[in-house]
């Protein structure tokens, strides 16, 4: 069994409810990841940041298969999923790790989040952009696939309003919409606008930051060491 049929197999239901989560997924992963590596040198090792199930490891390995892969997450459950769908490839492995106390000993060439960083305050963003920084050669990228808040209060109400009427009509039962509802109690989102600022801070330093893509509360930023 290959890749594509394992990706197909053991992460069906975790995509098919992430699709349904995210309106813009096409976009905000696979359309933002062509993008990317269409212009970049292939990377010889890429960390992966709150790696879940590895979905978005799995795009970037459709561009980079020859990478290695390091994919951390606090969550064993669910690197259990993301073992599964990497099974028998040596150049994809795991560590459990809180990535928001420390990183990996190595170094990385591209390191990758994705729906992650936003459950960290704006002080522990800032502490995780310094040490992403260190992690990085000159010219290596760091891209966070995330939901953001909007910077004005009313329109960020737009924003959630729509999320919530998109995720009702998109089939998610009543139950599914509550347990989203207790889980955004523990968001804590930042503007695109403040992440970008955070990124270009003396501590961080990252010398190119842009925001690729942004659809309402999800957005995209690489930022460039």
């Amino acid at each position: 069994m290959d890749v594509e049929q394992q990706f197909n197999l053991i992460a069906a239901e975790y995509d098919a409810n992430r699709r349904k989560f995210i309106p813009c997924f096409d976009d905000f992963y696979q359309s933002t990841t062509e993008l990317l590596a269409g212009n970049l040198p292939a990377p010889r090792r890429v960390l992966d940041l709150g790696a879940g199930t590895g979905l978005l490891a799995y795009f970037w390995y459709q561009h980079f298969p020859a990478a290695e892969y390091l994919l951390v997450d606090i969550a064993d459950e669910m690197l259990k999923v993301a073992r599964q769908r990497f099974a028998g490839l040596a150049n994809v492995s795991y560590q459990i790790l809180d990535y928001a106390e420390a990183l990996p000993v190595q170094h990385f060439d591209v390191i990758i989040s994705a729906l992650s960083i936003h459950h960290l305050t704006d002080e522990e963003k800032e502490r995780l952009f310094s040490r992403i920084y260190a992690k990085l050669p000159s010219g290596g990228l760091f891209v966070n696939y995330d939901q953001f808040c909007a910077e004005q209060p009313q329109i960020n109400a737009w924003f959630n309003a729509c999320w919530e009427k998109q995720l009702r009509a998109s089939g998610l039962t009543e139950k599914d919409i509550e347990l989203w509802q207790e889980r955004r109690k523990l968001d804590k989102e930042c503007s695109v606008e403040a992440e970008v600022a955070m990124l270009q801070a003396p501590a961080a330093d990252f010398r190119e930051v842009k925001c690729l893509y942004s659809c309402h509360k999800f957005s995209v930023i690489a930022a460039i060491k």
